[in-house]
Order: structure tokens, then C-alpha cells, then sequence
């Protein structure tokens, strides 16, 4: 958000030998970059088709009121083909088939891995995306994936980690293991953090929204490649794992990789977003059991189908059905280019977390065995769909 500032002294008072001297009212002062930023418009799209012109302050604006979009300015023809073709028709397994294996790895998962990382991770005084923090904090990120693949040695088959270049200054992070075939299933976070308010100035530890989900799907990441199969490339499908910069601007980061596996016509068959893994207070205070939230409107069924299927095998906790409404997170890029996805939250949609976007999403408000289970859910998912024969 930029901020013009606007100072009118029309009755200030000086005082001056102990009498008051009136000063003349004056004009504002002007800031014309501010002004010209502010001029500045972006077309979203907030319903299927239904698209709009704003300026940066009112994208804001409508986020603070609930409203999501996609930022399609940059990318006006992204989802054509789906528009003209569906979305892919993707068969997805009846049931689990790797119970013992995974179960066994389900156990190498650790809750203080992902806390000392998003201690570091919630540091930066905000990863907006626009903002020096957001391009240092996504290095930081890079360094860690790169790290975690070469503790797994997983270089040396083939697995690699590559920033996906964006004009803003943060970079989205692509994080590649390769399979028997180009068959791939992706598995998502946002690394972006916004104050809603002040965005280029106040501070956005994001450790919920979505820090969360940033080191949650890291840590599952660590355990798959513990997999003596998957890192030395024998798993039917590749697996790749995405962290998305510019989320909380319009899904600018998602759609930009998804717009060009459109383009290159990659084979896509599956795609999860973890979005706020961690939250469960308010589902405690109402009486509710703890769950994961199951997003079930502009979703692929079938995926979410076989997702409520690995959380009841895989989980300890049960499952509860959401809707989220359009455009809520990177699934969306997902779907719009044809590619069937899922999402999933820390809880019911109306139980999650009211912190976010604000100085208060901080990490002590996070409940760490909740992230577990979303960890053993996307560790669970990911090593099935990775011997997943689709046709």
C-alpha cells in the first residue's frame, strides 16, 4: 500500500513570546511517485469471467474485506484452454497402497525441525513480495530446500532446486525429483507475508499464513527423499515441491509457473496446496474437534476424494469438509490451467486463523503437533501419488 502524505495546517498554533501566532492554511504536500503508484491499476478477476480494474490500495481493500482474486494483469489469457478443454481427467487410486511404508516413515517426522525454521522464517520483519525482505527471505528459503536435497544426497540422482524468476524481487522456489516418467504431482505453499494495512512498511511475520505451510511441506519433503526408492528416481511419477512467491497479490506466483506448464504442456496429474497448517485455537474454544479442513468447492473431486482417504489412514486426527470460495490459494493457478487440485487448512474455514495479515500472526500462537498431521498428510499423499499408475 503507498501512502500520500497529506499535511494541512489550517489552524496551528505557535507559540511565540507567550502569544499565539495563527498560521495561514496551506496547501498538501504532495508525493508524486506516491501518486503515480497510486494511479497505477491491475485488472483481477474475482468470479469465473468476471474481472475488474483497481489500484493497488483497493487490492488491498478487498482482501481486508474477504474478497479473493486472481491478478491477471500480467497474464489476461492464462486458463484459455481450460476454458475450451476442462480441466484434465485424472483417475486417482481407490485406496491407499504403501500403509506400511509409509507408516514407517510417518514416524521420522520432526515438530522441531519445523519450528526452528519458521522461528527463522517469521524473522524478517515481512516477506511482502515487493519488499527487500520478501527477495532475502526467499533466498534464505532456497538455501534451505537446496540444503535439505543435499543432506538427502539427492543431487546425485538427478533432484534439483532452481528459483522461478519473477519481476518483482521475490522468487517462487521449484524443488524437482525425478521419476520413471514426466508424470508429475506437485505439492504447494506460499512464501509471501502481508500487513493488509501498511504492506511496504509494517511488519508481516506471516508464520501462520503462510509460514505454516512453508515448512510443513519442507519437513515432508526431508522424509520422502529418506526413501531409497524415490531419491534414486524408481517412483513411477516425478514429484516436485513449490513455494510460491506473491500469493497474497493475486496468486501472482502460482499463476506465473502454472501459466508456463500450460504454455509448455506439462503433464500434471495432481497438484495439493498446504495454506495455514497451524491454527487451532478457535476450533478449541468451540467446542470442536481438532481437524484438517478438507476445501471442497473449486476443487478436483477425485483428488480430494483420495485426500480424505490418506488423512483417515494416515492422520490421527480426522477430516472435516470446507469451502474456501474462488481464487483462495495457489490451487487455483493449478486449476485454471487444467490441472487437477486440492487444498487443505488447519480447520473448518470458520475456525481459522483471524491473525493473519496483521503484526500478530506470530509463531507462539501455532500448534505444533497440529502441523504434524498436515506433514504426515502431505508425506502420505505425496509417496502415493509418486507410485500412482495413472493411464
Amino acid at each position: 500500500m503507498k501512502v500520500t502524505s497529506l499535511l494541512t495546517l489550517s489552524t496551528a498554533a505557535t507559540v511565540v513570546t507567550g502569544r499565539s501566532l495563527l498560521l495561514p492554511e496551506q496547501a498538501p504536500l504532495r508525493n508524486p511517485q506516491a501518486e503515480a503508484a497510486d494511479a497505477e491499476q491491475y485488472l483481477i478477476e474475482t468470479s469465473p469471467g468476471v474481472t475488474r480494474w483497481v489500484t493497488e490500495d483497493e487490492k488491498w481493500a478487498l482482501r481486508r474485506e474477504g474478497v479473493n482474486f486472481f491478478d491477471v494483469t500480467a497474464t489476461p489469457d492464462f486458463g484459455s484452454q481450460t476454458r475450451s478443454n476442462g480441466v484434465q481427467s485424472v483417475t486417482f487410486p481407490s485406496k491407499t497402497a504403501y500403509n506400511e511404508t509409509v507408516k514407517s516413515m510417518l514416524k521420522e517426522l520432526e515438530k522441531k525441525n519445523m519450528h526452528r525454521n519458521l522461528e527463522h522464517f517469521t524473522s524478517f520483519h515481512t516477506r511482502y513480495y515487493k519488499s527487500k525482505y520478501g527477495a532475502e527471505s526467499s533466498r534464505w528459503l532456497l538455501g534451505q530446500v537446496n540444503k535439505t536435497l543435499a543432506d538427502a544426497g539427492a543431487h546425485e540422482h538427478g533432484a534439483t532446486v532452481k528459483p522461478f524468476m519473477h519481476p518483482w524481487g521475490q522468487n517462487s522456489i521449484i524443488a524437482t525429483i525425478p521419476g520413471k516418467s514426466h508424470k508429475t504431482v506437485v505439492i504447494g505453499a506460499h512464501q509471501d507475508s502481508i500487513n493488509l494495512f501498511l504492506p511496504s512498511i509494517l511488519a508481516a511475520p506471516g508464520a501462520d499464513d503462510d509460514g505454516s505451510g512453508t515448512v510443513t511441506i519442507l519437513e515432508a519433503l526431508r522424509v520422502l527423499l529418506t526413501s531409497d526408492d524415490v531419491l534414486k528416481g524408481k517412483a513411477e511419477n516425478t514429484i516436485e515441491f513449490h513455494w510460491y512467491s506473491a500469493e497474497e497479490g493475486g496468486l501472482l506466483g502460482s499463476q506465473a509457473i502454472f501459466s508456463s506448464y500450460e504454455i509448455e504442456g506439462r503433464d500434471i496429474k495432481a497438484m495439493l496446496q498446504q495454506d495455514m497448517t497451524g491454527f487451532t485455537q478457535r476450533t478449541i474454544d468451540a467446542g470442536e474437534p481438532e481437524s484438517v479442513g478438507v476445501i471442497t468447492d473449486y476443487v478436483d473431486p477425485g483428488l480430494t476424494e483420495f485426500i480424505k482417504k490418506v488423512i483417515t489412514v494416515y492422520c490421527d486426527i480426522p477430516f472435516v469438509l470446507t469451502k474456501c470460495g474462488y481464487a483462495c490459494s495457489d490451487h487455483a493457478s493449478a486449476s485454471k490451467a487444467g490441472y487437477p487440485s486440492a487444498f487443505v487448512i488447519e480447520s473448518d474455514f470458520k475456525y481459522s486463523d483471524n491473525k493473519i495479515h496483521t503484526t500478530e500472526d506470530k509463531i507462539e500462537y501455532l500448534d505444533f503437533d497440529h502441523m504434524l498431521q498436515h506433514a504426515k498428510l502431505t508425506l502420505g499423499l505425496a509417496y502415493e501419488l509418486a507410485f500412482a499408475k495413472f493411464d
